[in-house]
């Protein structure tokens, strides 16, 4: 008598169960833990000790204080998760043929780009509580009425950075997608404006269609104004569809 064949799981599923293998393999990789939640938090600790300093000493640096930081480094910390995190492993994913394997299997290619996105909202609310306490002690008062913002954003910024990194991962060789990834992380960290921000006046304020930038205005009108901020809305939103649309066209599996 022949056996019965198997069906695979149902297909959220199999979504959820890659997204969550991704996540533990998020969190026990060392150099991941490091870029997401330890830099991050260290960038909120030194920031609030220049604002601190800053603000005792005559003629001082003009420090922005912790309500104005903590939003940023989350943006900073979306931006290290979504970007370089997955942009890395994807590329040597991709490499190393596990994403051509991968997309053959019941997961699908949909489905494995699901679980990464699954993948990428569970560090960011790991992200945001750590983060958010640390920010909470050092006096982050947030406005409860913009915390719903905080999330729209926060999901905008992810969906961008996500289909950014996917982008390059799967156009570009795993070593420079390592080597860009990480850049562009401290580039757009330090002067894209993400923890500071931008001066919205004369040329500079070309640099507000940065989805850096984008998410960090985002971000810091929910959180200090309790409101959206349509533009840099509109501005992740615009960048996740040409990223996702760019990636249907050019991603190479292999």
């Amino acid at each position: 008598m022949t056996p019965p064949l198997s069906r695979p799981a149902p297909a959220s599923r199999r979504i959820l169960a890659h997204g969550f293998y991704e996540t533990r393999n998020t969190l026990r990789n060392g150099e991941q833990l490091l870029v997401s939640i330890i830099l991050p938090v260290l960038v909120l600790i030194g920031a609030h000790r220049l604002d601190i300093v800053s603000g005792t000493t005559s003629g001082g640096l003009s420090v922005p204080g912790i309500d104005v930081i903590t939003p940023g480094v989350l943006a900073l910390s979306v931006m290290a998760s979504a970007f370089t995190g997955q942009g890395i492993a994807a590329g040597f994913e991709r490499q190393y043929g596990v994403l051509a394997y991968l997309s053959t299997t019941p997961l699908g290619p949909t489905g494995l780009i699901l679980g990464k996105a699954v993948a990428v909202v569970c560090v960011v609310v790991i992200q945001v509580v750590v983060i958010g306490a640390a920010g909470l002690m050092l006096g982050w008062q947030p406005d409860p009425g913009g915390l719903a913002w905080l999330s729209l954003v926060l999901i905008l910024g992810a969906t961008a950075f996500t289909a950014l990194g996917l982008l390059l991962a799967g156009t570009v060789r795993a070593e420079a997608t390592l080597a860009l990834t990480n850049i562009l992380w401290v580039l757009l960290g330090a002067a894209g404006g993400t923890v500071f921000p931008l001066d919205h006046d004369g040329p500079g304020a070309l640099l507000l269609l940065l989805p850096s930038a984008a998410l960090g205005e985002g971000l810091r009108a929910a959180s200090i104004d309790g409101a959206l901020a349509p533009v840099p809305a509109l501005v992740l939103a615009g960048w996740s569809v040409l990223a996702v649309l760019a990636a249907r066209r050019w991603f190479q599996w292999r």
